[in-house]
């Protein structure tokens, strides 16, 4: 399940969750997109999720992983062939449209399945969380408790 979880949100633990029940095992890979200026470094988020699946009490079967470069040059590394993704709305559809026929043309033998997140995450985005926490707005409806603190911590944000 490769993402930037940046930060980690409800919506992703839900397709964390959701993954787990499909397979024995899941590596959660952290994307170091250097087009990106996360608000949180690689192993801040690692860290953030560790905690997350901790939470979850799925840490036997979720690994957290970092990469850089190509999505298909890690799978390939790591001898994994199926990737899970989260679609939210229609707009999340031509995005990852594009992006499972490149994959699948560099990396032939993988397979993308995509799941929804339940229906109170389909507008959730790491994005909005850190626009609610810029603005000193209540972030625990949409991340889990131990992001909270992180998030206001790196945005100086006290309540």
């Amino acid at each position: 399940y490769p993402g930037s979880f940046d930060p980690p949100t409800n919506g992703h633990a839900d397709l964390i969750r959701r993954a787990c029940s499909l397979f024995g095992e899941i590596i959660v890979a952290v994307i170091t997109n250097p087009a990106k200026e996360p608000l949180f470094s690689a192993e801040e988020r690692v860290q953030m999720l560790r905690k997350v699946i901790a939470e979850l009490r799925l840490s036997a079967r979720v690994r957290v992983d970092t990469f850089d470069g190509l999505l298909v040059d890690y799978l390939k590394s790591t001898r994994t062939r199926v990737v899970i993704r989260g679609l939210r709305a229609v707009s999340d559809f031509e995005y990852e449209f594009q992006m499972a026929l490149t994959n699948r043309r560099l990396y032939p033998g993988m397979e993308l399945i995509y799941l929804m997140p339940d229906e109170k995450w389909t507008y959730l985005s790491s994005n909005l969380v850190k626009t609610i926490a810029r603005y000193r707005g209540d972030i625990s409806h949409f991340v889990p408790h131990s992001v909270v603190a992180p998030v206001r911590a790196k945005l100086g944000v006290h309540r």
